[in-house]
């Protein structure tokens, strides 16, 4: 056990930010648990064959995933000293594998070299203090409504992958897009787990119990296998049948040890999309990827950031730049590797729910993450319906701190709104950060009060005015 005033203890500032030892080290597990699907997860989105029809394969973009994700997290921990964890953003790597791959004449390459390059622009947006600019150029309204924002982001994020909201089919012509459970009801025994989970949780969060969101991560785990074990309930979907009773994705289940295929690293060509496309569409796919990278990771930040307690009376976030960096340098890296863009996970918020307030317990979810990449007993074992309650609870941790926008004030109450609400209805914390700017600015001229809007925001608007009307301008320049 670390003592209070030991060089780790100072050098993380553990005691100075209210934390502990097993603290950090149980919001490091906690984080990891909450989001190591990414490691299943990413492998399926990138599994389309390319326009050659070549595939990246599952074992390699597991493998990789999990590496990345790894040495990101405990790179953010030992030198931004926060307690966030980075692995592959899942806006880009759908972005990646719907939108860029349906341009002809496209490898997996050339894509993940849109990304690479994409993170180098961030990288020097950073360097030379722009990025961080814009950060705080961001009024505090704004800043409070992406917390609330992410946090009903996170709720959502649960309650989907937990099966107990499920989307609605476009087939059945229906206007409202979800609805509880299967037609309307709760049915199957991976709904009871988390059901299970979600009790217990809000029971040990209300007694105050030590450990409350990993302790209801592992009762309903245990639950869950128990359960696979004597039932053999199967996933939802086994690539052939589906099953709409089964784990949402994860079945639990042991896995054997099995040696990392690392063959992706250094497969990226950042000159290939624009060989086959030209300079003007490559470049129009490498900047709307640009965008989402930057928005999301930043909005991510300060919501995590306010949770943890850790932004100062200004609103500042200690050692901001260097989250940046950490930031950028996943997107390259993540590019390079053939495994997308790595940001900050909002699933980090279990671990800060946890107790976690410093960059130890991201070492922690770092090493976890490595140990992955040999062994992944855990990952296969833990469903999204043990993780799903967690990530409800810490929602409504985040929700709470509503009451310090000033919905008076209709220019900043306005864009709130459209921010809170956007981020979970369209899935993308990008889309709501973007909703909400634009409106800031507007609201603020038609009040008379332009001058209080900063410059950097005027230019964030009009980037994100091109965000969501490059379609309009693909069809325009005919890039299909």
């Amino acid at each position: 056990m670390l003592k209070q005033g030991s060089a780790i203890d100072r050098y993380f500032k553990i005691s100075e930010r209210g934390s502990n030892f097993s603290r950090e080290v149980r919001g490091g597990f906690a984080t990891f648990f909450a989001m190591s699907y990414i490691v299943v997860l990413n492998p399926l989105i990138l599994s389309g064959a390319d326009s050659n029809g070549n595939t990246l394969g599952f074992a390699a973009v597991a493998a990789v995933t999990a590496l990345v994700a790894g040495v990101l997290t405990i790179l953010m921990g030992a030198y931004a000293k926060h307690p966030f964890a980075i692995a592959t953003g899942l806006g880009v790597n759908a972005f990646v594998a719907v939108t860029v791959a349906a341009n002809p004449g496209l490898t997996w390459p050339d894509m993940m070299g849109l990304v690479l390059i994409s993170g180098v622009t961030m990288l020097i947006l950073v360097l030379t203090g722009f990025r961080t600019a814009v950060f705080k150029a961001v009024p505090g309204g704004l800043k409070t409504a992406i917390v609330v924002g992410i946090g009903l982001f996170i709720a959502l994020i649960g309650l989907v992958n937990a099966g107990f909201v499920r989307r609605i089919p476009d087939a059945a012509g229906t206007t409202v897009p979800v609805s509880l459970g299967v037609d309307g009801k709760l049915l199957g025994w991976p709904t009871l787990v988390f059901v299970f989970g979600l009790i217990l949780t809000i029971a040990l969060v209300v007694r105050k119990v030590r450990g409350a969101i990993l302790i209801g991560i592992i009762a309903s785990t245990a639950l869950a296998a128990l359960l696979e074990f004597t039932l053999h309930i199967g996933p939802s979907f086994d690539g052939t049948n589906y099953n709409p009773q089964g784990w949402s994705l994860v079945a639990p289940r042991l896995s054997e040890w099995g040696a990392p295929d690392l063959s992706l690293i250094g497969k990226a060509n950042p000159f290939g999309a624009f060989e086959h496309l030209g300079f003007v569409a490559a470049a129009l796919l490498a900047f709307v990827i640009l965008l989402s990278i930057f928005f999301d990771a930043m909005g991510t930040m300060v919501g995590l950031a306010n949770e943890a307690g850790t932004v100062d009376k200004k609103g500042n976030i200690p050692n901001v730049d260097r989250v940046l960096q950490v930031d950028a340098l996943g997107a390259i890296v993540g590019g390079g590797s053939s495994v997308s863009s790595n940001q900050i996970f909002v699933e980090s918020g279990a671990g800060i729910g946890e107790g976690a307030r410093t960059g130890l317990a991201s070492i922690v979810t770092g090493l976890l993450f490595l140990v992955a990449m040999f062994f992944t007993p855990l990952i296969n074992l833990v469903p999204f319906e043990a993780v799903a309650p967690a990530l409800v609870v810490v929602g409504f941790m985040m929700v709470s701190q509503v009451g310090k926008i000033d919905w008076h004030d209709w220019g900043i109450g306005i864009p709130a709104f459209l921010t809170v609400t956007l981020m979970p209805f369209t899935y993308s914390i990008a889309n709501g950060l973007g909703a909400g700017f634009i409106a800031y600015a507007l609201i603020r001229t038609f009040q008379g009060r332009a001058r209080e809007v900063h410059p950097l925001m005027w230019a964030v608007a009009a980037a994100f005015l091109l965000f969501f009307g490059i379609g309009p301008v693909e069809e325009l320049l005919g890039i299909h």
